[in-house]
């Protein structure tokens, strides 16, 4: 983004400040998830994390998850996080392998305030999503898109509340449940407030790499601990769409996992439109074309694997062009610092890393490959069935043998730094094949010990996931919450 100057008098006309986002063309993109510098300071437009799946319960359906507003303090109020109604956000499908979406769903949304004359967020308990007394209603449009028609799927939909406490929010379960829309077509939605599925710890990960289940290997050592949830107590909110696979794949048919057409890439966006104009009052007019600056599907990439001096160019392409970075995939920056930090370790090769760029670039031949085009999606073989419920799964997905796990596809259970971690400590160079015969991609002629025990020590969620959709968990609330939850062990 930048700033443009206007003459003192034109400002002095206007009684605004123009904001112009972007500079390049109209279809430009901008940034990405909270490590990325721009994004960071734009929480609301902040994609975190994406998940696809093939529902347990409905495995003819993909349940999609996109979740923004990183580290939301639950008891932040009394101006509570809620999606950005200046924001586009889009869930996008690639079902042909060349990187750009086939399928796009389009959520925009809008807050009323009922009673302009209270600070408050609500004036007593919240019992239903139509209760008057909640101040702050959200409600949002769902609108599916493709080159050739556009359809809007739902209209005035509304969100639940944040979740506040005992007193505000007391039966919060049932708000949440109220707020699953079904759509036309078995398409169900969801869009409120969320625990942030995401788990991993934080402070170790970012002070030196200092995994403390392994402290006394690392070369700064220190004694031993057990993973401490640096995301536990903090809410995200969560744009979640169920949609039937026949909607997705390119001939809009149901395929058997050994058929090509049977996988689909995935990603999601945010975007805000060019101009911003704030008036001398504070408020604000948007205007102009939509410019994307946010973008995110394969999780640690632009956090781990781009470089600062790289990130926004990264972020500024869309993933059909992501081969321009393909080299940091196979020299990776995180396997020599593994090495490099860790004496204890088999050291795993720094170059030539073809397996990796198969795994988070092109997907894995016979099991999630989507062509020859290198691009940042989240693959998923919807041909392979769920493992069983949501929560259930080994948290290990692929690297343990369940195919029906990450990097096929993401669940929430998928523990993906532990899997992460430990795919750039191991590793088969240019060689893929092995990566299915051998169950995974740190074991048979790759496994190197102890590299394949690398990990976090944060090895589960710290709230519970539904077995149903939306199947997210539960928001913590602001009157009783804790923050990095001890959980798991090495």
């Amino acid at each position: 983004m930048r700033r443009i100057a206007l003459p003192v008098a034109l400002v002095a006309a206007a009684l605004a400040i123009v904001l112009v986002r972007g500079a390049g063309p109209d279809d430009s993109v901008a940034s990405s998830h909270r490590e990325a510098p721009t994004i960071s300071e734009d929480p609301v437009a902040d994609n975190t994390d994406v998940y696809a799946f093939v529902s347990p319960d409905r495995p003819d359906t993909v349940t999609i998850v996109a979740n923004y507003i990183p580290l939301e303090e639950p008891a932040g109020g009394p101006n509570f996080n809620a999606f950005g109604d200046d924001v586009l956000y889009e869930l996008k499908v690639d079902n042909n392998g060349d990187g750009r979406e086939d399928v796009s769903y389009r959520f925009r949304f809008r807050t009323e305030t009922r009673n302009g004359d209270t600070f408050l967020y609500n004036t007593g308990p919240i019992d239903t999503l139509s209760d008057p007394d909640w101040n702050r209603p959200q409600f949002y449009s769902v609108t599916r898109e493709t080159k050739w028609k556009t359809t809007v799927l739902g209209r005035n939909l509304p969100t639940p509340p944040v979740n506040i406490g005992p007193r505000s929010t007391p039966n919060y379960g049932s708000l949440m449940q109220a707020a699953v829309q079904e759509l036309p077509g078995g398409i169900k939605a969801y869009a409120g407030q969320s625990d942030d599925p995401f788990y991993v710890d934080l402070g170790s990960v970012f002070d030196l790499a200092g995994l403390r289940p392994f402290n006394p290997a690392h070369v700064i050592p220190l004694d031993a601990e057990d993973g401490v949830d640096g995301v536990g107590g903090f809410n995200t909110h969560a744009i979640v769409l169920q949609v039937p696979i026949e909607q997705l794949t390119r001939d809009r048919k149901l395929h058997d996992a050994d058929d090509p057409e049977a996988v689909i890439g995935v990603y999601a966006t945010a975007s805000r439109q060019r101009l911003e104009i704030i008036g001398s009052n504070g408020r604000r007019r948007d205007s102009g074309s939509w410019v994307q600056v946010s973008r995110l599907a394969e999780p640690l990439i632009n956090e781990v694997v781009i470089p600062l001096a790289d990130k926004d160019e990264w972020n500024a392409q869309d993933p059909e062009d992501d081969s321009e970075f393909a080299h940091y995939y196979t020299s990776p920056e995180v396997t020599r610092l593994e090495n490099a930090l860790y004496p204890v370790l088999d050291n795993a090769p720094e170059t030539g890393r073809g397996d990796l760029a198969a795994i988070l670039l092109t997907g894995v031949p016979g099991l999630n490959f989507t062509g020859t085009t290198q691009a940042d999606l989240i693959r998923l073989n919807t041909g392979i069935p769920p493992s069983g419920p949501v929560g259930t799964g080994n948290r290990l997905g692929l690297l343990a043998g369940e195919f029906a796990g990450f990097p096929n596809g993401r669940r929430l259970e998928d523990d993906v730094v532990d899997i992460e971690l430990r795919a750039f400590a191991c590793g088969y160079g240019s060689v893929v094949a092995p990566i299915i015969q051998s169950f995974g991609f740190c074991a048979g002629n790759a496994n190197r010990s102890p590299n394949n025990l690398l990990g976090d020590g944060v090895d589960a969620n710290d709230h519970p996931f539904h077995t149903t959709f939306p199947y997210v968990p539960e928001p913590h609330q602001g009157y009783e919450h804790v923050h990095h939850s001890m959980v798991g062990g090495p």
